[in-house]
């Protein structure tokens, strides 16, 4: 049979269709042969409820939530297909919502979330005063975090090695003889800013290099925030020979406000971005810069929401660390 339904199997049966939808829920007022052999019928004509019975029936909503700060940075659908492609696997829907880098917006969506009684949450933080909201949750939802270490043993997450990357594409700078780099973008209450500042910071004091904190301008994540960045030094007349974009979207800024102000890269200013978008090579741009596996990162990371839904009471967390790999373009200069 093709297309069957409650009431077909009801027909077969020679049961009430309210007989059919209590055994399907495992109701008690259904006697255990009823219920069998409404069961044997379903499984004889290849009757499989739908998303909503079988929710009803396991008392699961078979639905994850995942938040995400900016939609419109390539690195996040590219994330998010890697989760909805994983997750439509086991047959899980994806409510996927755009914080927008909104601290309040995120706490909106994630208390819609909880109303839409999702089963778990996958979040990439706005910042992380995140976690002082969702750690009253954490007991009791699976929430796996994105993007971003947690301290402590019970939290889950999926990471780059943002410190690695970050120590790799300052090193390679310093190795065509770049000392002045400036590193643009993040936020202070951010996780993935402080690693990647660090990496930073590292590579310089490896190579005897002294930091400058007025090299490093805390200036968003959008590429709005690397054009005006540039904008601001070239008016105090402190270009540096180099710049780590926290990310490709600035580093795009960048690039733009280069040719807006007579800047050229890499011959004026050598530039080296976070994440390898799509963007970044493009003929046009050949950004250098480090690239996350991201497609992987989002399976991983429903991979780990999955396990923790089906064994809700461990209370160890599951960490994945990834490892970062420098990409070699077109938009950086040897001044050895």
């Amino acid at each position: 049979m093709t297309n069957v339904t409650i009431k077909d199997i009801a027909r077969i049966a020679n049961v009430s269709y309210a007989t059919v939808s209590r055994a399907l829920n495992d109701h008690k007022d259904v006697n255990e042969q009823t219920k069998q052999k409404i069961l044997k019928i379903c499984n004889e004509v290849g009757y499989s409820p739908n998303a909503i019975a079988r929710g009803l029936v396991k008392q699961n909503t078979y639905t994850i939530g995942l938040l995400v700060p900016d939609i419109t940075n390539p690195y996040y659908p590219e994330v998010a297909r890697g989760v909805e492609d994983e997750a439509s696997k086991e047959d899980y829907n994806v409510f996927l919502c755009n914080t927008n880098w909104d601290m309040m917006k995120e706490v909106d969506y994630f208390n819609l979330l909880l109303a839409k009684r999702v089963e778990g949450i996958i979040i990439a933080p706005v910042s992380d005063d995140t976690m002082k909201f969702v750690e009253k949750f954490t007991d009791r939802l699976p929430i796996v975090f994105l993007g971003t270490r947690i301290e402590g043993e019970k939290y889950n997450y999926v990471v780059i090695d943002n410190v690695k990357g970050a120590e790799m594409i300052t090193e390679y700078l310093i190795s065509l003889g770049h000392r002045k780099i400036a590193f643009i973008g993040g936020t202070k209450d951010s996780g993935t800013f402080s690693d990647r500042v660090l990496g930073y910071k590292n590579a310089l004091k490896k190579n005897n290099i002294e930091i400058d904190e007025n090299m490093i301008k805390i200036c968003g994540y959008r590429k709005v925030d690397g054009s005006n960045a540039l904008k601001a030094m070239a008016k105090e007349a402190n270009l540096p020979t180099a710049i780590f974009a926290v990310n490709d979207l600035l580093a795009l800024g960048i690039i733009d406000a280069a040719e807006n102000i007579g800047l050229s890269i890499p011959e004026d200013i050598s530039l080296v971005g976070f994440d390898d978008i799509p963007y970044a090579s493009l003929p046009k741009i050949r950004l250098t810069t480090v690239s996350q596996p991201k497609d992987h990162i989002g399976r991983e990371a429903i991979r780990i929401l999955l396990e923790k839904i089906e064994n809700k009471n461990t209370r160890v967390g599951l960490q994945r660390i990834v490892q970062p790999e420098l990409i070699i373009r077109s938009t950086c200069k040897s001044i050895v």
